[in-house]
């Protein structure tokens, strides 16, 4: 099978190709590296794929590319290129959003038009519930974000199923709830934790730290986005959590546990647009793609903590 992977540079995207590279596909990766964070970053999240005879790499905006060409022959789709960052939503550059996620999904979905693509698959985000009403938050819960970032992605769900209703273009749109592990974003929580409780640096904590997150580790990601070309539903929404959400606090002290060190925090002013808690109900992905995560949060803390720890920290 062929298979596209849009935002293949990132940290999802990366395992995402080595994952489906490993199983025998076909991998087209596409990345235009944007300047969200340093592009030698990206690079060394490409280096093992490089060496593979099945991937091939083009370095392209999605904005700009012949799209029509690109799918052309490709059975599945994996759109995870996006602008990351709720706090960094606001203001002017929410252009920079309603480009890269909005219209680059438009463009996309528009190009699969009259070709045989056999599902195209969304990576979304826990974002677009905003503060859920119910926990845990099914996917039956309406959505209201509460960030620029959150709508971007809720509107490019919304687009997935206009081109389903109009063009019959199979889709699966997949919330991820708060993903980490080795190659996570050196702007993310985690990683930023980490780094500062190795360096002996104050780890900034937004609010009373009491805030609570459904923490999912990323090999359990990847298998359920791999499933997702083999089951049978489209036009769905699934939630992908973690089974871990934890506080705060709770992360901090299973990384002094982990690091052996005890940290220093500074408390800064809650950010508009994050949300107080999510945790989701993961009853439809363990019914139409089997998913059962496996790995808990001290484990996966841990494994990203020896991946920093062996050298990359450095990088960031």
């Amino acid at each position: 099978m062929r298979c596209l992977v849009s935002g293949v540079a990132g940290f999802i995207g990366s395992h995402l190709a080595e994952r489906l590279v490993r199983d025998g596909q076909e991998v087209i990766g596409i990345d235009c590296f944007l300047d969200y964070y340093p592009r030698e970053v990206k690079e060394e999240n490409l280096a093992g794929l490089k060496k593979s005879p099945n991937f091939h790499f083009q370095e392209a905006n999605l904005l700009e590319l012949d799209l029509p060409a690109l799918v052309q022959k490709t059975d599945f789709i994996f759109h995870l290129a996006a602008q990351a960052g709720v706090r960094a939503s606001w203001g002017e550059s929410f252009s920079i959003y309603t480009e890269n996620n909005i219209r680059a999904t438009q463009r996309l979905l528009e190009s699969c038009k009259g070709q045989k693509v056999s599902k195209f698959i969304l990576a979304s985000s826990s974002s677009v519930y905003g503060d859920a009403e119910e926990m845990p938050t099914s996917e039956n819960s309406a959505p209201k974000p509460v960030s620029p970032y959150g709508l971007s992605k809720l509107a490019c769900e919304h687009l997935c199923y206009l081109y389903w209703k109009n063009h019959k273009i199979p889709y699966l749109a997949l919330r991820y709830f708060t993903v980490y592990g080795p190659r996570q974003r050196p702007d993310m929580a985690f990683h930023k934790f980490l780094r500062s409780a190795l360096h002996g640096k104050e780890i900034e904590i937004y609010g009373d730290g009491n805030q609570t997150r459904d923490f999912t580790y990323i090999s359990d990601i990847i298998n359920a986005t791999v499933k997702s070309i083999s089951t049978d539903a489209v036009a769905e929404s699934v939630n992908l959590g973690g089974g871990s959400p934890a506080t705060i606090w709770q992360v901090l002290n299973i990384i002094e546990e982990i690091t052996g060190k005890r940290v220093r925090l500074r408390h800064i002013e809650e950010q508009k647009g994050d949300v107080r808690h999510t945790c989701a109900d993961i009853t439809k992905a363990q019914r139409i793609l089997g998913y059962a995560p496996q790995v808990r949060l001290g484990e996966g803390l841990r494994k990203q903590f020896l991946w920093q720890k062996g050298g990359m920290l450095d990088a960031y």
